[in-house]
C-alpha cells in the first residue's frame, strides 16, 4: 500500500472516531434527559396521587357540613313541632323532619364511601412515593454513570483532533487531501476503501475496471473506484 494511502487510511480512522465521539457528545444529554423525564413522570405521579386524595378529604369535610347543617335543621324542625298547636302545620314539619332524615342518610352512606376511597388514595400516595424513591436512586445512578462517560468523551475528543491535526500535517500533498476531505464528506465517511479480489468497491460495491485494480494493486499511483470515486487500497 502506498504512504500516503496509509496516511490517508489513519486520518480517516482518526476521523470516523471524532464522529463517533460527537455523536456520543450528542446522545448521552439526550439520555440523561430521558432519565429525568422518567423521574418527572413519577414525581407527577405522586403530586397526582396526593391531589387526588386532599380533593377527596375536602369532599369528605363539605358532606361532614352538610350532615351537620341537615341535623340542625331536623332538631330546629322539631323544636317548632312541639310549639305549634295545629295539626296541619304538626304533619308538614313531620314530613320535613323525615325528609332531612333522608338526606343525612344517603350522606352519611356517602361519607363512608368517601372514608373508604381515602384508604385506597392513601395506599396510592405510599406506592407512588416507594416507586419514586426508587427511580430517583436508579435515575440519579444512571445521570452520574451518564455525565462520567460524557466527560470521557469529551477528553477523548480534544485528544482525537489533537491527533488528527498531526496526521493531516503528514500529508504532504494538499490536493489529495483536499480530495479525502471531499469524498469523506461526500462519500458518508468511506473516502479511503479496500477493493476486494473480486475487483468490487467496499464502498459502493460495484466492480471496477481490471485496469484500476491493477493499479490499486501495484501502488504506482492512487487509484480511484471508476464508480464512486473512492480512493481504492487492495
Amino acid at each position: 500500500m502506498r504512504d500516503d494511502v496509509k496516511q490517508l487510511l489513519a486520518l480517516q480512522n482518526t476521523d470516523q472516531k471524532i464522529q463517533a465521539l460527537e455523536a456520543e457528545l450528542v446522545r448521552i444529554p439526550q439520555l440523561q434527559e430521558a432519565a429525568k423525564d422518567r423521574l418527572a413522570n413519577d414525581t407527577q405521579a405522586l403530586a397526582t396521587a396526593k391531589s387526588n386524595f386532599q380533593a377527596n378529604e375536602i369532599e369528605i369535610k363539605n358532606v361532614e357540613l352538610d350532615v351537620g347543617t341537615r341535623k340542625n335543621t331536623i332538631d330546629r324542625l322539631k323544636n317548632q313541632q312541639f310549639e305549634t298547636k295545629k295539626n296541619d302545620e304538626y304533619t308538614k314539619l313531620g314530613e320535613e323532619v323525615v325528609r332531612y332524615e333522608n338526606e343525612v342518610d344517603e350522606l352519611e352512606t356517602r361519607e363512608l364511601e368517601l372514608m373508604e376511597t381515602a384508604d385506597d388514595l392513601r395506599s396510592r400516595i405510599t406506592d407512588a412515593a416507594q416507586k419514586l424513591a426508587m427511580t430517583q436512586g436508579l435515575v440519579d445512578e444512571e445521570i452520574a454513570e451518564l455525565q462520567a462517560r460524557l466527560d470521557d468523551r469529551k477528553a477523548g475528543l480534544t485528544e482525537t483532533n489533537t491527533t488528527r491535526e498531526d496526521l493531516v500535517t503528514q500529508v504532504d500533498d494538499e490536493d489529495l487531501l483536499d480530495t479525502y476531505n471531499r469524498l469523506y464528506n461526500k462519500r458518508e465517511s468511506q473516502a479511503v476503501v479496500r477493493v476486494t479480489s473480486e475487483r468490487s468497491c467496499t464502498s459502493c460495491h460495484v466492480q471496477v475496471t481490471p485496469a484500476t485494480y491493477a493499479l490499486a494493486q501495484s501502488g504506482a499511483a492512487i487509484a480511484y473506484c471508476d464508480n464512486c470515486s473512492a480512493i481504492l487500497f487492495p
